[in-house]
């Protein structure tokens, strides 16, 4: 997962969106890629969280993971609490192959 440190989200906030983002994540794999989808969920399930500083920095980790053909899945708030209706907070990138997925994100910091 991929999040914005840019909307100054509460901690609560962030845990949300990126719960948002690994549910939409899985579903779009296990309905497109299953093999990735099942050595995933046989794998525990592992996650990372990384964080980029704008809109714009999301958005070109996003172009970069779908050049690897990468399941991508983008989370825009629905603006009850902390921010707008609409506004993008963080992508989810897979599940799939560990090496796939360094190679987008290696060069992000952890959140």
């Amino acid at each position: 997962m991929v999040v914005r440190r840019d909307l100054g989200m509460g901690t609560g906030k962030i845990a949300a969106q990126v719960a948002h983002a690994a549910v939409m994540g899985a579903e779009k794999t296990k309905a497109h890629r299953r093999a990735w989808f099942d050595a995933w969920f046989e794998g525990g399930q592992a996650k990372v969280v990384v964080k980029v500083k704008s809109m714009e920095e999301l958005m070109e980790i996003r172009k970069r993971a779908e050049s690897y053909r990468l399941p991508v899945v983008q989370v825009q708030d629905s603006g009850l609490t902390q921010i707008p209706p609409g506004t993008t907070t963080c992508i989810g990138i897979g599940p799939a192959p560990a090496d796939l997925i360094d190679k987008v994100t290696n060069d992000l910091k952890l959140l």
